[in-house]
């Protein structure tokens, strides 16, 4: 369904008992960054704080389940939208063998047109007011986490243009406030916005831009989703609303922006202007991301509805609400993908702790050997999968959405001499694991049932991982650098085991993988994560979170080869930190995200004020104990 604008989505959900009012004052300062992440980690409610310290109240956490998220986009199901484009693909694109057939797709035609965006004349609701001077800092922007390097905008949606087309892009990217008219402009070079930037660079000219905040929740939804380069943002936006977008002219940039935005920053970025030094900021890996310098973004208007409602995020140790924008993600571009380029796949997942990048798992129709390759190299070219760290694809009728499933079918159906695949290419900027930025290792995991010609030996080595027995404490009395050891999943038939160890030396993590494999108990185990002592790894998805992120997969694996062609082969993963004085790791390692315990405290008192409920502890009071010393870098 198409919201008339952002209020009318907040009444939606406020009749559905998904929004809570706060009226007690919390600081867009930390404050607010500590209770949603209460609510978040507990799949809690909408929050609209009314007493941010400034004239607007600020939403967040308005997309943070599945439930929401089907709101924003008008369904009951996220499969519905893929459905969707699926069956108007086959339309569109079938033979059509008569003049009647022609016909007859005039209506679906008519339908594609109605979502395109439309231009109107005069000014929009969200020019009713104009702010003069134009100050951002009015706005209670958040700092999120203790070491931000200030506040920043979480959920703007970027207005830019091509020079030499005109077509438009809108993307969201954080901005980091500086002033009243100045922030930074936080765009990846893979970004259609930064290649926009470079065009204007070459040409010498000045750089208009427009930031929206607001409007149908689906407006922010559609600036992160992965189109195709040239296709507008505001025709997906149409299609998910089954209504075009209005938009009018800003007063002082040449840009179009949603007429029914709260908020509307217009300003320009001078390709010739210095950069400005941005960061660090908490960020969806859950990690700081890094100082680093970015554009300057120069304001010369603000305006807004009267009574605007200022819309915001956190992004963190997953689960966050971003989570929830990615999994609509993942379920309405499988058809796409599977109708454009790989037809052989039949789902995808993205699983929350492997932060959208680090890990995909595709199940395909299998039909011939090394049919999974195939997939690997397609995949690993095609758009942001490029950025892709960990690709496992499955065959079969597994549901691969259920990971205890999922880890039995993988473990049965891989040797990790033959059937794991290391390449090396572009890694997502924030992925600090890369020795060089941006540029790493990849995995590909063969979990598909082989072919007779795609095995070692003559047949599938058999392995019985729940009959399985380590003596845990023998073997940490033997290695005293071994803190703990998960077997959990051994009893499932996963033939995997987590090793929590205190590293103390160069190649401490491959000299303990030779060593624990040769291990009588080990022998018939086919995989060993490494993480780090601060770990409790009892909570496996903590364990996915911290070793995705922390592994370069084709540096930091060992494989172990079979005895013979009767015995499994295995497989050591090193997702501890990398330092320089075991590692030879040269760049900075950032921090993990913690709140600090003041701001703890100080929620913590004024919970009881705050009408949600039943007490909730901050995650961070966990977390805490895996806090790295220093402060957004790790120190040595």
């Amino acid at each position: 369904m198409a919201y008339k604008d952002l209020r009318h989505f907040i009444d939606v959900l406020e009749q559905e008992g998904e929004l809570v009012r706060i009226k007690e004052f919390v600081d867009p300062h930390l404050e607010i960054t500590d209770v949603y992440d209460r609510i978040i980690k507990h799949k809690g409610p909408a929050l609209l704080f009314e007493n941010t310290g400034t004239d607007f109240p600020l939403l967040i956490n308005a997309m943070g389940t599945e439930h929401r998220m089907c709101k924003v986009l008008g369904v009951d199901n996220l499969d519905d939208i893929s459905a969707e484009i699926e069956s108007l693909f086959k339309d569109l694109m079938g033979p059509k063998d008569n003049l009647l057939d022609k016909l007859r797709m005039l209506p679906k035609l008519g339908r594609v047109s109605s979502w395109m965006p439309k231009v109107i004349s005069g000014r929009g609701k969200c020019q009713e007011i104009i702010m003069d001077p134009p100050d951002i800092t009015k706005f209670p922007i958040q700092t999120c986490w203790p070491e931000d390097g200030g506040p920043f905008l979480t959920f703007p949606i970027i207005h830019t243009k091509d020079p030499n087309s005109g077509i438009r892009n809108v993307g969201l990217y954080r901005m980091q406030v500086f002033g009243p008219t100045l922030t930074a402009m936080h765009w990846h070079k893979h970004k259609v916005s930064a290649h926009h930037f470079q065009q204007y660079k070459k040409l010498g000219k000045i750089m208009p831009v427009a930031v929206a905040l607001g409007g149908d929740p689906v407006y922010t939804y559609g600036a992160t989703a992965p189109m195709p380069e040239n296709i507008d943002e505001y025709m997906l936006a149409g299609f998910l609303r089954k209504k075009k977008v209005k938009l009018v002219k800003c007063i002082t940039q040449d840009v179009y922006v949603p007429e029914d935005a709260e908020i509307i920053i217009e300003g320009f970025i001078d390709p010739e202007e210095e950069y400005i030094l941005e960061g660090p900021f908490g960020d969806h890996t859950g990690y700081y991301s890094l100082e680093d310098y970015y554009p300057k973004f120069n304001i010369t208007a603000i305006t807004h509805r009267r009574n605007a409602i200022y819309p915001a995020t956190v992004v963190g140790i997953p689960p966050q609400e971003d989570a929830w924008i990615g999994k609509a993600t993942e379920r309405i571009f499988v058809a796409p993908i599977k109708m454009t380029m790989l037809p052989e796949i039949k789902d995808m997942e993205l699983p929350i702790e492997g932060i959208f990048h680090n890990i995909t798992i595709v199940k395909i129709e299998k039909t011939f050997s090394a049919h999974a390759q195939k997939v690997m190299n397609a995949m690993w070219g095609a758009g942001q999968m490029m950025l892709n760290k960990m690709l496992i694809i499955v065959d079969g009728d597994i549901d691969i959405h259920d990971y205890k499933v999922l880890a039995k079918h993988i473990s049965d159906n891989i040797d990790p001499e033959t059937d794991i695949y290391f390449s090396h290419g572009p890694m997502d900027v924030l992925d600090h694991s890369c020795s060089v930025m941006s540029l790493g290792g990849k995995m590909c995991i063969d979990a598909t049932v082989k072919n007779p010609e795609e095995l070692r030996g003559e047949s599938r080595i058999e392995n019985n991982p729940a009959g399985i027995k380590l003596d845990t404490k023998k073997l940490m009395e033997t290695y005293p650098d071994i803190t703990a050891i998960n077997t959990t999943l051994l009893e499932l038939g996963i033939s995997l085991v987590i090793v929590a160890v205190y590293k103390d030396r160069p190649e401490h993590i491959q000299q303990l993988t030779e060593s624990l494999f040769n291990e009588s108990g080990f022998a018939e185990v086919k995989m060993i994560i490494f993480v780090e002592h601060t770990v409790d790894i009892s909570y496996i998805g903590d364990v996915v979170w911290r070793f995705t992120n922390n592994i370069d997969p084709r540096r930091d694996s060992l494989v172990i080869k079979a005895r013979d062609k009767n015995s499994i082969s295995h497989i050591g993963l090193d997702g501890t930190r990398k330092t320089r004085k075991y590692d030879g790791f040269k760049r900075d390692w950032p921090n993990i995200l913690v709140m600090d315990k003041e701001t703890i405290a100080t929620i913590d008192q004024k919970w009881d004020k705050l009408g949600l409920g039943k007490f909730l502890e901050s995650p961070s009071v966990r977390y805490s104990k895996q806090l790295y010393k220093g402060g957004a870098v790790v120190e040595e």
